[in-house]
């Protein structure tokens, strides 16, 4: 049995999770069992090192974490962090020292996803697609929240391996005619000469298309959300917003506002044709999984007009039939990652 400590920061809030963790054997997730968790506003931390000493205190553990892992909501590199939205700046050395823990390592918050699907269960998961797994392919992961996600897993002996890739900023590629129109709105609102994919498919993409829609006129704003819009146009420029906009519209979708419907439906079509040009570039017969703060919220949107638009591709749908689709369902796979990280670590 080994104590590990696994965190996933962010710049609002930071959970720390102390687990006791009992190794897999061969390409086999450890069994974890939850010792201690707590969630802490990150603002009100200088650094890492005072939460996580209040944090360990609090767990009242007889033994203190061996290894650590901690999933960032930000750049990685070399094991050290800027964030964001936040005036840490972290360091594995540093933290392995201060802390007194033997091994530290920093992820970025999507290599956390990537390590997190393969510890969930049934109960997490959608399957849109059953497929053929197969156990030794590749993995692949792409996520819609503030950005769009992508990675994907290897498996290797005696572990998995993951990678990050930067697949969000790849050129968007309309579908068709509407979406031809939006691409052509996309550069002219925003005075830029290509759009990536990522300002389609995200959060910032729903609105995008809500606009889109609306400005076009080719679907009618109703007075409840027509408010919400306005009030989230007066917060353009401040910090801290007390609309999100495209969570707003999320939750109209599903009441069946019609614009807000017709928002949802463009969304999740260019969402199932990025990941099935994901799925094309690495055949991931270990599965596709859909993870990101959207899809599990808008999940009978995602039921209709997903798998149709991931499966339209021409001659190469016959591939794409083979590969299990999943929809992650519980928001803590990023934090369930970084504890099957932390157990990696040598």
């Amino acid at each position: 049995m080994t104590i590990l400590l696994a965190g996933d920061i962010g710049g609002t809030k930071t959970i720390l999770r102390l687990v006791e963790s009992q190794e897999g054997g061969d390409r086999k997730v450890p069994q974890q069992t939850t010792l201690h968790e707590q969630t802490y506003p990150s603002q009100e931390f200088a650094d890492l090192v005072p939460m996580v000493r209040q944090f360990l205190d609090a767990a009242k553990s007889n033994s203190k974490p061996e290894k650590a892992c901690f999933g960032i909501a930000g750049p990685v590199v070399n094991n050290t962090s800027k964030l964001t939205n936040l005036s840490w700046i972290l360091e594995a050395s540093r933290l392995e020292q201060e802390l007194q823990v033997a091994k530290v390592a920093l992820i970025n918050d999507f290599v956390a996803v990537g390590y997190g699907v393969l510890g969930l269960s049934d109960q997490d998961l959608h399957t849109l697609q059953p497929g053929s797994p197969d156990a030794n392919a590749p993995i692949a992961v792409i996520g819609a929240g503030t950005g769009l996600g992508q990675g994907f897993v290897i498996p290797q002996s005696p572990n998995y391996r993951v990678f990050a890739t930067e697949g969000g900023h790849a050129s968007f590629s309309p579908q068709s005619p509407l979406e031809f129109e939006l691409l052509q709105y996309l550069l002219e609102k925003y005075h830029i000469n290509r759009v990536s994919v990522e300002r389609v498919v995200s959060g910032m993409g729903i609105v995008a298309i809500y606009q889109f829609l609306r400005d076009r006129k080719i679907y009618q704003e109703s007075p409840a959300l027509a408010e919400i819009h306005q009030a989230w146009e007066r917060e353009i420029g401040k910090e801290h917003k007390s609309v999100d906009l495209a969570a707003e519209i999320s939750k109209a979708a599903v009441k069946q506002d019609v614009l807000a419907q017709k928002t949802l439906e463009l969304f999740v079509a260019a969402y199932g044709a990025e990941a099935g040009d994901l799925a094309l570039k690495l055949l991931p017969y270990g599965g596709l999984y859909v993870a990101g703060g959207i899809a599990a919220k808008i999940l009978p949107l995602m039921q209709q007009g997903f798998l149709p638009a991931f499966l339209r591709k021409g001659r190469m749908n016959s591939l794409l039939e083979q590969v299990p689709v999943r929809i992650v369902l519980n928001p803590q796979v990023g934090l369930l990652g970084t504890a099957i990280c932390a157990a990696q670590l040598s």
